[in-house]
């Protein structure tokens, strides 16, 4: 279930993003409505992951070592922050999360 809610807001946000704000289309919006879009999918996204990674599986926060949605969060932004790089930060992540869940849990 969570995996088909990710992919499901991640195609929703990507798609509105894309016809909203890709210039070559011919929808235009004004400069206001293009800037509050701008923040519309940082919202959207954090409302998706901080309960996936803060809840997961479970009705109480889970901030351990052996949750293993925080540690590849964590990852994430790290690899991100250094990087800059969409596609390796996804990839690293995934590999940490999926190592975590293998040999932790």
């Amino acid at each position: 279930m969570i995996w088909l809610t990710i992919l499901t807001m991640t195609l929703i946000i990507f798609t509105s993003r894309y016809l909203f704000l890709e210039p070559r289309l011919p929808i235009k919006l004004n400069h206001q409505t293009q800037r509050f879009l701008g923040y519309s999918s940082p919202a959207v996204l954090t409302a998706i992951w901080a309960p996936i990674v803060f809840l997961p599986e479970k009705n109480t926060v889970d901030i351990t070592y052996s949750n293993p949605y925080l540690i590849g969060a964590i990852v994430a932004i790290i690899i991100a922050l250094k990087t800059k790089n969409v596609l390796l930060t996804a990839v690293i992540s995934m590999v940490v999360f999926f190592c975590v869940s293998f040999f932790i849990k």
